[in-house]
């Protein structure tokens, strides 16, 4: 891959994660327009919603790419809308405004909660739900791809290899519980409608602004301790992950197939930990003893449909040091990795 070796700004960090491989450019010329994109406000959407557009465009395929979001973030669609994605303002819990969104044959789900479950269960529950219900009925006749979470599993041995997808789903907390339903809704309406739907248990995509990257090289620089006992973890650059995502489609069935999207092989929380102080000249601390269970996910039926993801791990660790050291722009939404018992 032709990567650059510094990122110095985002405007060179968006044209990266947006830059389309030759395998998307196929795909996407067999798409019929529209793309609808739901959920296209949040961490990934903007980045997957333009990566979609640039592919479109390069293929000379006339694809409409739609971003549905209540955009709480007008920055955020602004910066779409100048990349040629067309914006659409949605409230997905809100069953009338989801029937009129626009007829697609294909659609990318990428709405959730997450943080903030432990205060607030109820609403987590809500969203995972009733959004996933309501998208379901308006598009049975469309394929759909489905961001999940590798968080529906419970913790797996390090020396497993990952859970696979046909584990059983009995995860820790709230939050992954309604993980686990917001599934159950996709597969009740696939098998009742004959919906395709694609479900993908995505752990720990990285951007430099955010991601379990960012969390660890915050702690480095900051001189704070790096605890390892939650000492793998799995991760996946993140426009490696949009690219995945969006090639999904053509996986989508009825039932739903569940893949596990995420890198080929878990980082060591120990091993970042200290690269990233050595490229950013910190001295690192160390606390804790690496647990022998983890959250990790079993990537082989993924990579035997969409290959591996390209992105190596260095390039991304010397992006992230230098994002750091600069004062890079941070989301500010940690990934509160050190988390093993399922409270977020």
């Amino acid at each position: 891959m032709d990567l650059p070796h510094t990122l110095p700004d985002e405007a060179a960090l968006d044209e990266l994660m947006t830059r389309p491989r030759a395998a998307l450019v196929a795909f996407v010329q067999t798409l019929h327009s529209p793309l609808v994109i739901l959920g296209a406000g949040g961490k990934m959407g903007p980045t997957l919603a333009v990566l979609a557009r640039r592919a479109a465009d390069a293929a000379g395929r006339a694809l409409d790419v739609i971003a549905v979001s209540r955009f709480s973030d007008a920055g955020a669609r602004a910066w779409l809308e100048a990349q040629g994605v067309r914006t659409l303002s949605c409230d997905l819990m809100d069953r009338d405004a989801v029937a009129r969104l626009p007829d697609a044959q294909n659609v990318i789900y990428l709405v959730g909660m997450k943080f903030g479950t432990t205060d607030n269960p109820a609403l987590t529950w809500a969203i995972n739900t009733l959004a996933p219900a309501h998208t379901a009925q308006r598009y049975a006749q469309a394929r759909i791809v489905a961001l999940s979470t590798g968080n529906v599993y419970p913790l797996a041995p390090v020396e497993g290899g990952g859970s696979r997808e046909g584990n059983p789903l009995t995860p820790l907390g709230e939050y992954a519980n309604s993980a686990v339903a917001r599934e159950r809704i996709f597969e009740h309406f696939s098998r009742r409608q004959g919906t395709p739907v694609a479900l993908m248990r995505l752990s720990y995509a990285v951007d430099l602004r955010y991601g379990v990257l960012v969390d660890i090289a915050l702690k480095v620089y900051r001189g704070e301790p790096v605890d390892v006992t939650t000492g793998y973890m799995p991760y996946i650059w993140q426009g490696d992950a949009n690219e995945m995502i969006i090639r999904s489609l053509a996986l989508a069935a009825s039932p739903p197939a569940a893949f596990n999207l995420t890198g080929p092989a878990p980082l060591s929380t120990r091993e970042v930990a200290l690269r990233l102080g050595d490229l950013m000249g910190r001295p690192v601390t160390l606390v804790g003893k690496e647990a022998d269970t983890a959250f990790l996910s079993n990537t082989a039926r993924l990579q035997a449909q969409l290959g591996a993801p390209p992105t190596p791990l260095e390039p991304i660790l010397r992006w992230t040091a230098a994002w750091i050291a600069s004062g890079g722009r941070l989301l500010d939404k940690p990934t509160h990795f050190e988390v093993r018992d399922g409270a977020y």
